[in-house]
């Protein structure tokens, strides 16, 4: 909430605390992000790359209302030099990510028919029957396994594509795209490289579709811009996160499986018991870190005092989905796992303008993962490897294991 100015000072500004890109193994809270709860609601930090230092927002209702209010904007972010995790920041104009309204709005209309429910829905068979397959190939080939390589990162790769409208014989390439531009290593030639090579295929591939009937994102937006309701530079700056977003259901869903086998008596009870799985899924959702560090800033269109604090206009603000999911006002206990928790209003998917497009379908993905492996492997499905051997992630913007191996 925003503090009553009259009855209490404005206090000087927290000192800037460095904020490390730290390779965190498991699903542990990053540290230095409890250390700035502790601290405070308000904190000035200095991220690895970028200029200066920004805002941080950790309590749940300031996260709420920060991402919610017109006055904290991202358009600004795209032509300023924010201190950031990302060491390669250049982003595409016209990303839905960046857009104010009523920009947004119209941006987000030209692609919305591929996320609605229904959108989603119409997927779901032919995601089962993809996902049922590459479990039929997970039993003949044997245990042990890797879920990450042989499910949890194909079929999110198959589902997105088939959402973005890329064809089978692209896939590949277009995967390996996302993973160098999600990736902090590599340099910036490589970065660079990778955004060239996929942007280039979608300019082409959005030319030709002008005039498109079909319902997938590629052809929405080449039908948009057939008809004047958004630019080809806005299609091409609002295509590329879209088809990145896909990343985030392997990381978050093998997150989610790791916790589950070495937490026996939470994968037993999800096991025995599937209507506990969809309020599960919300606490899983809460509990687990998705990303590191924070994401994007928004910049202050004038000042505003926040819990004694001025942000000055001008200023860098970000807040911690992450923090807010653990704030204790809201989530009693939040460091622990309740499979029970309601009500649960996490906000793992964002809040306001910028909640995530592709959240339903990232849901419905995720319960299909769940639900099928839960289901289909047997009950004997273990680590075959201790847990401090599994591969995590390493230089990378959004947190999950490299691999998980499973026997049975």
């Amino acid at each position: 909430m925003i503090e009553d100015t009259a009855t209490r000072p404005v206090l000087g500004p927290p000192p800037v605390r460095h904020w490390p890109a730290l390779d965190i193994s498991g699903t542990d809270f990053d540290p230095v992000l409890a250390e700035l709860m502790r601290e405070g609601p308000v904190s000035r930090i200095q991220l690895p790359h970028g200029e200066g230092w920004a805002w941080l927002v950790t309590r749940y209702e300031d996260v709420r209302m920060v991402t919610n209010d017109p006055r904290f904007t991202r358009a600004p972010v795209v032509d300023g030099k924010v201190t950031r995790l990302a060491p390669h920041f250049k982003p595409k104009k016209g990303s839905l990510a960046f857009a104010d309204q009523p920009d947004h709005n119209r941006l987000r209309a030209a692609v919305a028919p591929a996320f609605t429910l229904r959108g989603v829905e119409r997927l779901r068979s032919h995601a089962q029957d993809t996902l049922d397959g590459m479990v039929d190939a997970l039993f003949d080939a044997g245990p042990p396994a890797d879920l990450v390589a042989r499910v949890l990162e194909p079929f999110p790769i198959a589902v997105v594509c088939d959402v973005m409208g890329v064809p089978a014989a692209d896939r590949e390439r277009m995967h390996a795209w996302t993973r160098q531009i999600v990736s902090s290593s590599g340099g910036a030639e490589a970065s660079a490289r990778a955004k060239d090579g996929m942007y280039g295929w979608f300019t082409e591939t959005i030319r030709s579709r002008y005039g498109s009937t079909d319902e997938d994102v590629i052809s929405l937006l080449g039908a948009a811009v057939g008809r004047g309701d958004i630019t080809e530079e806005e299609a091409i700056g609002l295509v590329g996160p879209l088809q990145i977003g896909g990343e985030a259901v392997t990381a978050n869903t093998g997150q989610m499986l790791y916790l589950l086998l070495t937490r026996p008596a939470l994968l037993e009870r999800l096991r025995t018991e599937p209507a506990a799985r969809p309020r599960a899924l919300d606490e899983l959702l809460r509990y687990i870190p998705h990303r590191s560090s924070v994401g994007l800033a928004r910049i202050a269109q004038e000042d505003v005092e926040l819990h004694g604090v001025r942000i000055s206009a001008g200023d860098a603000v970000y807040v911690s989905y992450l923090a807010a999911n653990r704030d204790p006002d809201v989530f009693p206990d939040p460091e622990r796992i309740d499979l029970d928790r309601a009500p649960n209003p996490h906000v793992a998917f964002g809040h306001g303008p910028h909640y995530c497009m592709g959240a339903m379908l990232a849901r419905m993905q995720t319960e299909l993962l769940v639900d099928t492996l839960l289901d289909r492997l047997p009950a004997t499905l273990g680590l075959a490897v201790p847990p401090q051997e599994v591969p995590w992630r390493r230089s990378t913007l959004i947190r999950g294991p490299e691999g998980l191996p499973v026997t049975w």
